[in-house]
Order: structure tokens, then C-alpha cells, then sequence
């Protein structure tokens, strides 16, 4: 199969277009001389691994992030989007996984918020409002009280206001991203009846974001696969598989590689999963967790690897299912009780989680060691001698690079704070560590350093459990490579077979 496959040009003038949108941030480019056609009257499916490019394409057409270069037509006619209410205006419209609604508002004030109100001698005519919001639903057929409160809605209903609050804006062109993550089944058929309504009676555009590939197959006319920030293919809906599309994502050919599931050999479990289940974010996960074994958790964004992460550290609480540690049953019910026995997380979101922003370095690395910093164990004093040696203790260790251990944490870069991150557990010879994107938005040179103090950690006994939607970091990290879709594990991954084009592989596979 050809790695491209051109996009056929069609008779009719396409709703929008872009043409050689490049973007960039620093080095990496996030978008590289991408063009795609979004036709009227058409769903297309927009589609590729994390880091895709898809999002920021999507900021690009909504004026949320300016183009460093290309041309954007609507219509045939080239324009500009320096904002979003230009975006409004042109017609185009983004609703997003989680729904810009206010849940305490009712139907008319979220569909109408932030647009000019239909006014009589200066007062707000609602009944005017009224007539025109009822219009828009009456397109979509929905029939619900105009002042139900939005959080009296279902999920399902909570899109259709989302859609309503396009059409009423006048939209041409909507763009959904992963619309269909918190719907059932039922409300999916709900949903793709809407949009088959609206594309085939109403020539509305549909821009649909999904990692659910048997969805992009059932609702798409058309698809386009981005990677690495290009668009490395496009094709009609009836003229491609959903294993080829698979192959394009992944990169190599889904027939000529099998991914082979090993035994990790060790006795010594630390940490045993059996059957968890937690809302619909994690379901029947069951996995064991060696003495110094690095294990990587992952799979697309949303399927539930922070969730299940939040469970072994106790920060929620489990359904079903049971978590044994050192062989004896093991449910935290606060983070403190997964502390205390020797479990500590790194959390995805360093700045708002890690980290103290407005205190030192000093602070931050001695806030969970208080006990360790006081003179008389009893007393809640600290020493602020003890406290400075175990600071730059773990400087030292973690090679981080700042003046002093009295440096602002937000005076360092990335890569040393996430170091901080890490080192203020250290003092406490924590036996397992769950780091939640370890290495987002840190630079080559520290990441590399973050992977030898695991590495170096590992071999002296401690566990770490490495949840990552990079799939580059983790076959040169783990040595076993657990992937979830929908909450549900798909496949294990060993040794040798840790690569990228696996992972990616079982990412878009059902769980068995």
C-alpha cells in the first residue's frame, strides 16, 4: 500500500481549506506543510497517534493559535483567522471532549452565552430568543424544556446543546473531538443519527476527531491520518480498511508483524491487580508489578491509565476488584496510607500537583519529609539545618542544575523541576513510584538524565510503574509494556517486542 494516497480534487469548492499550514514551537514542528479539504455536506475523520498534529490544527482554524506560514480558504476564499470570533463568524465551530457548558445555566442561556442578545427598546427579548433556540432544536430533534438546568441533562443530551449552540451561531463547519468517549452505546446511535441528519439534509461540514476507528468507519465519508505533524495519507471511507489505516498510523504493515506477549521471569511480585473496575475510565485491569522492575502503562489519551494511577495511590477508590502489596490485601483510602507503605506518584501535571509554585526548591523537597527535618521528633519545629542538608543531598544526587536550594522552583527549567518532582520522595526509600508523563515538557538532554536515576533506582530494588503516551521513551525504559484502550488491557509487551509500531498496534486494538 502506498504510504500516500492523494487527495482527488473535486469538482465542487470545498468548504474550507488549507493549504501548506506550517507550525511551529522552537524546534519541534507541529505542523508541516499540512493541506487537507473539508468538503460540504461530509464528515471527515481526522485521525492519528497523540502528537499528531491534529490539536493544533485545530487551534489554528479556531484563531486560537496564528499559522507560522500556508493560506486558509473558505469557500474559494482565502482568509485570515487572527481570533476566534473571526473563527465564529466564518462559520466554523469546535466542541470539544470536555463540553464548554455551565452546568448550573439552563438550555437557552448555555446555547445563547457570549452571543449578542435580541434586544427590544434596550431590554433582552427572551420570547424572541426563545423562538429562535427552539428552531435550532427542533433541527436536531431534541424536546426539552428550554429552562432545564444543564446538569438535569445526559451526556448525550449535553452534546446535542453543544451542537445547538453551533447551529445557532450559524455554523458551516463543526469540529468534534472524541465526541463519543462518555456516551453509551445508545447514545452513540443517538449522535451519529444527528450527524447524519445534519451532513446529508442540512450540508453541514463535520470535522470528526476520534481515536475510535470503528466509529471513523461507520460515520466518515472521508478520512485523513496525520503523523508527526504531517498528513501522511487521505483516502474516501469506502476504499480503505480499518487495519490499513492502522498500518498508516503505526507505520508498518499489520500483517507482517505479530506482537508476542512474554512472562516477565520473577517470582518476587510487589504489587497484584486483580479485575479492578472503577466508573467506566478503567475496567477488569488485572497486571502484577515486580521488585525493580520498570513497567510502563499505556495507550491513547483518555483510556485510563491516570485513573487507575490514582487508585493504587489512593486518591479514588476502587469499584470492584482487589489490589494485594507484598502479598497482603491492599485499599487505600487516602494517599497518606499509600505513602506510609512506601507508594509514591509523580503526578502528569507538575506545576498544579508537583510542585509548590511560589515557594524554593528547599520547600518543595522537604514538604513530604517534615519528620525528617525536626529536631525533636515530637515537636512540630523544623530544623532548618537538617532541612538544608537533605535539600542539597538530593541535588546532588539528581544532578540538579540551581544556583542554590533557596532558588524559586519556578526560576528552573522543566526538566529540573520534575527532577524535584522525583528527589522529594527520596528521602523516604519509597519501594514503588508511579511517574504520570514522566518526561512531558522536558528537554533531550534532562530527559535522559530522568531515565538513569530510574534506571539506577531499578537496580537497587525500587519499582516504578511509567504511564506515557510517548511511545519513543518507553522500549528504550521498561522492560514489560502493559497497553490499555477503553480501559481494558489489549496486550503485554516484552523485552524485544517493546516498540513503537507494537504499542501503537495495540493502542487502536479491542481488549479480548
Amino acid at each position: 500500500m502506498d504510504n500516500l494516497i492523494e487527495q482527488n480534487e473535486e469538482i465542487e469548492v470545498p468548504f474550507l481549506e488549507v493549504k501548506g499550514i506550517k507550525k511551529s514551537f522552537a524546534a519541534v514542528k507541529a505542523l508541516d506543510d499540512v493541506s487537507l479539504c473539508f468538503q460540504k455536506g461530509k464528515v471527515h475523520g481526522l485521525i492519528g497517534a497523540n502528537g499528531a498534529g491534529k490539536s493544533t490544527l485545530i487551534k489554528i482554524l479556531a484563531g486560537v493559535q496564528p499559522q507560522d506560514g500556508g493560506e486558509i480558504f473558505i469557500n474559494g476564499k482565502e482568509t485570515k483567522i487572527p481570533n476566534p470570533h473571526t473563527s465564529t463568524e466564518l462559520g466554523l465551530s469546535f466542541i470539544h471532549q470536555e463540553l464548554s457548558l455551565v452546568e448550573d445555566f439552563n438550555i437557552i442561556e448555555n446555547i445563547t452565552l457570549g452571543m449578542p442578545k435580541k434586544t427590544t427598546l434596550g431590554m433582552i427579548n427572551w420570547r424572541k430568543m426563545h423562538r429562535d433556540v427552539e428552531k435550532v432544536l427542533k433541527r436536531l430533534k431534541l424536546n426539552i424544556p428550554l429552562n432545564t438546568q444543564l446538569k438535569e441533562l445526559s451526556v448525550a443530551n449535553k452534546w446535542l446543546v453543544s451542537i445547538a449552540r453551533a447551529l445557532y451561531q450559524d455554523a458551516k463547519l463543526i469540529a468534534m473531538d472524541e465526541p463519543t468517549a462518555s456516551l453509551s452505546e445508545s447514545e452513540v446511535e443517538l449522535l451519529f443519527n444527528v450527524i447524519k441528519d445534519l451532513t446529508e439534509n442540512q450540508g453541514i461540514s463535520i470535522v470528526y476527531v476520534s481515536h475510535r476507528l470503528d466509529e471513523i468507519m461507520e460515520i466518515c465519508d472521508e478520512i485523513t491520518v496525520m503523523k508527526d505533524g504531517k498528513k501522511v495519507f487521505y483516502s474516501s471511507i469506502g476504499e480503505i480498511t480499518k487495519d490499513q489505516i492502522i498500518d498508516v498510523i503505526a507505520g508498518f504493515n499489520l500483517s507482517s508483524e505479530k506482537a508476542e506477549v512474554k512472562k516477565v521471569e520473577n517470582t518476587d511480585v510487589l504489587l497484584q491487580v486483580e479485575n479492578i473496575y472503577a466508573n467506566q475510565k478503567v475496567k477488569d485491569v488485572s497486571f502484577e508489578l515486580y521488585k525493580g522492575e520498570i513497567l510502563g502503562l499505556t495507550g491513547l489519551v483518555g483510556v485510563g491509565r491516570t485513573e487507575l494511577a490514582r487508585m493504587i495511590f489512593g486518591a479514588d477508590r476502587i469499584k470492584s476488584g482487589r489490589m494485594l502489596y507484598k502479598g497482603k490485601p491492599f485499599s487505600p483510602k487516602h494517599p497518606k496510607h499509600a505513602i506510609d507503605k512506601g507508594i509514591v506518584l509523580v503526578p502528569e501535571d507538575r506545576r498544579t500537583e508537583g510542585i509548590i509554585s511560589n515557594k524554593s526548591v528547599n520547600f518543595n523537597i522537604n514538604l513530604p519529609n517534615l519528620s525528617h527535618t525536626r529536631s525533636i521528633k515530637w515537636l512540630s519545629f523544623v530544623n532548618s539545618k537538617k532541612s538544608a542538608e537533605i535539600s542539597k543531598d538530593i541535588i546532588k544526587r539528581l544532578l540538579v542544575k540551581t544556583s542554590s536550594e533557596h532558588t524559586n522552583i519556578l526560576n528552573l527549567s522543566g526538566g529540573n523541576q520534575q527532577k524535584i518532582v522525583i528527589g522529594k520522595w527520596l528521602k523516604r526509600s519509597p519501594e514503588l513510584i508511579i511517574m504520570d508523563e514522566p518526561t512531558r515538557g522536558v528537554d533531550v538532554g534532562a530527559r535522559a538524565e530522568i531515565y538513569n536515576i530510574i534506571k539506577e533506582m531499578a537496580v537497587k530494588g525500587t519499582s516504578f510503574l511509567i504511564i506515557s503516551s510517548d511511545v519513543e521513551e518507553l522500549p528504550g525504559l521498561c522492560s514489560r509494556v502493559i497497553v490499555l484502550n477503553e480501559g481494558r488491557i489489549t496486550g503485554e509487551l516484552t523485552d524485544s517486542m517493546i516498540t513503537k509500531d507494537s504499542i501503537l498496534k495495540l493502542s487502536y486494538a479491542h481488549a479480548k
